[in-house]
């Protein structure tokens, strides 16, 4: 992985300087080589910082294909290359490096901007073709890799972070639509809370040329109709086989590298999947780096050392206190861009930095398999709440008073805790109201009491659930899909390529220049999922069951029967005698907060006060709350936010 930068000025020279300083200020994502190269006219720029992966020698980028008239830059990686370089090469292009960088660009020669639907893996890149004028730039299906763009003085930019374009001159404002937006409701695929500044969304790609801009989708995920998912249904062995094969063969291409490659695991079923799968397909053994907490609640250390020793891995256990938490968690929010709900992206931080201390580069990673199998708690309750044919009633009702005892950490983050308010478009829209819609809600109405008078006002008749949704195609991917499927889409739509792709992802990884490979978000992978019945994802109160028979033979009996515990650091508010916590009551209390034009900083201080008075459900409940605003002070503070409009 790397990062780009990038500048296409529709009438003057590009401002070369200020392409420099957004290219190092992207050092942490491409410390082995930096470079910028400028079009002959001046017109265009394209910036890179690499970490070198693959072809440690010639692969510095941009690179031009055979007549210098097409330049690309890539962060990512292209899975399946090699095969691919020898067809392009029997169609007669000639490369310059070893990289599997160039055969995008090759293969743009070929197939012009529908060259996308020829990639595998996890990317974002830009084009200048000189002989049409036409900067060209493509994200991944699933937003693994972030791409960010914004128009400033009459020139467009894009970059692989937000700091780049503010370092390159782009400013630096809230956005006081998309603020209330994300704290409300659900975050959306083209925007960020910066005025000024979007997303290229997952599976799109942009065309500029100097007369005109456009964004076109090339991917989607295509759940068949439950008519049809229970036309075609098979025997359920054959399922498991088929995923068995599909999934292995995503770790195993994911496996090339010229370097080590690592692995980070948990004690959960998806980091033992990954694991248990490449293990199988490797000749030495897999270094396996784990977090660990010092609350029980939270520490999977014991179960992910069992499953390291099943398959031979040498265990790497990385200790994390809430001082730890407290002393990194500017940093990180630097590195996000974003607003936190927990220290588990600070955690994920100290774990990225732990690996680059120990040598390495690259690992695998389990991210991605929630969102495709439906693991967290609010996926199952729509299951026993939605999907009801052939359930009992009463049976229902017990199950989900066993996993709601079973997720006393989810409380807040994972599922509603409180007043929801009125969901009633998306239950019009898609005949109920899914989970993660209400867990936003709810988390929403406790922001929303703590919003500065005006602000409130200003958006006080805005249906959060519904500006978003009225940016999904729902008719054409929605319409007749069974009810779990349509849960996982709105997530997949909004928290994964936000928050879990960014501080569980690539953020934190790249913040410390390593590489995090996701197999479970191949798309062959989430293809195959999508044609299978949603009965092989969730049964019952097992979630992830297709995943778990699969993965049966390469996975601990622990791993194989235990329920979906989330990824989360202890919360802030618990332990007041923690650094963490003093640090969010001094922060909350200061300057930076009533300077900030969201919050009523007396609101706030008064709900402050009560937190030693409050159960440890309601103050669980509260900490995605505290977290979100704690880390809007740090942002307004790192990047000299303006109040904006």
């Amino acid at each position: 992985m790397c990062g780009i930068a990038a500048c296409f000025s529709i009438s003057k020279r590009v401002p070369e300087q200020k392409l420099n300083d957004g290219v190092r200020s992207l050092f942490h994502r491409g410390p082995d080589n930096q470079s910028v190269w400028i079009s002959t006219d001046g017109r265009v720029g394209l910036g890179h910082a690499r970490l070198s992966i693959i072809d440690l020698t010639t692969g510095d980028q941009p690179i031009a294909n055979e007549d210098g008239r097409v330049h690309i830059i890539v962060n990512g990686e292209f899975y399946d290359f090699e095969r691919q370089r020898c067809e392009l090469e029997a169609r007669g292009h000639q490369f310059r490096t070893r990289s599997d960088s160039e055969v995008a660009l090759h293969l743009y020669e070929d197939f012009g901007a529908h060259c996308v639907g020829h990639l595998r893996g996890e990317f974002a890149f830009v084009i200048w073709d000189e002989s049409n004028q036409l900067l060209f730039a493509a994200r991944d299906r699933f937003g693994i890799k972030p791409l960010f763009y914004a128009w400033h003085d009459g020139a467009l930019y894009l970059a692989s972070e937000v700091k780049a374009l503010f370092a390159a001159g782009v400013p630096a404002r809230w956005d006081h639509e998309y603020f209330h937006q994300y704290a409300t409701g659900p975050a959306m695929a083209d925007r960020t809370l910066f005025d000024g500044v979007h997303q290229v969304p997952p599976g799109h790609y942009m065309l500029a040329t100097p007369g005109s801009f456009r964004i076109h989708r090339y991917w989607e995920f295509n759940y068949s109709p439950a008519a049809e998912l229970a036309a075609s249904a098979r025997d359920e062995k054959s399922y498991i086989e088929e995923f068995a094969t599909v999934f292995e063969e995503a770790v195993r291409l994911r496996m090339r590298a010229d370097v080590p490659v690592g692995c980070y695991l948990s004690g959960g079923l998806d980091s033992c999947a990954v694991l248990g799968f490449a293990a199988r397909n490797s000749r030495t053994p897999i270094q396996a780096f784990t977090l660990t907490f010092d609350q029980a609640a939270y520490d999977e250390g014991p179960i992910a050392r069992e499953m390291a020793a099943l398959v031979g891995a040498n265990f790497y256990p990385i200790p994390i206190k809430q001082a730890d938490i407290a002393e990194n968690f500017s940093d990180a929010i630097w590195h996000s861009e974003t607003l936190f709900n927990n220290g588990h992206g600070v955690s994920k931080f100290l774990l990225s930095r732990a690996v680059r201390d120990a040598g390495y580069k690259v690992v695998y990673t389990g991210e991605g398999s929630d969102e495709i199998f439906g693991g967290y708690i609010h996926f199952r309750t729509d299951m026993l709440q939605h999907n009801t044919q052939g359930q009992d009633p009463a049976e229902v009702r017990l199950l989900l008073k066993q996993l709601e005892d079973a997720n006393a950490v989810s409380r807040g983050l994972l599922t509603p805790e409180g007043d929801t308010g009125s969901l009633a478009s998306a239950e019009r829209l898609l005949g109920f109201a899914p989970g993660c819609l209400k867990v936003f809600a709810a988390q929403g109405q406790r922001r929303i009491d703590l919003f500065a008078a005006d602000f409130k006002a200003r958006f006080a008749h805005r249906d959060s659930a519904r500006a978003f949704l009225d940016g999904l195609d729902v008719p054409g991917v929605l319409n007749g899909r069974d009810p779990l499927n349509k849960s996982l889409f709105m997530w997949a739509k909004s928290f994964l390529p936000n928050y879990i792709l960014n501080l569980l992802g690539d953020r934190m990884e790249m913040a410390h220049s390593i590489e995090g490979r996701v197999p479970f978000l191949d798309h062959h992978v989430v293809e195959f999922l999508g044609r299978v019945p949603v009965a092989l994802k969730i049964r019952g109160l097992t979630e992830k069951y297709l995943l778990r028979e699969a993965a049966k033979p390469v996975i601990t009996d622990t791993v194989y029967r235990r329920q979906k515990h989330p990824f989360l650091s202890p919360p802030v508010t618990t332990v007041p005698t923690e650094r963490f916590h003093q640090m969010l009551q001094d922060t909350l209390r200061e300057p930076q907060l009533a300077s900030m034009p969201f919050y009523d900083q007396k609101k706030i201080i008064a709900l402050l006060d009560r937190l030693p008075s409050m159960s440890e459900t309601d103050r669980v409940a509260w900490d995605p709350v505290f977290m979100s605003i704690l880390s809007a002070c740090v942002l307004q503070e790192r990047f000299a936010l303006s109040a904006g409009r």
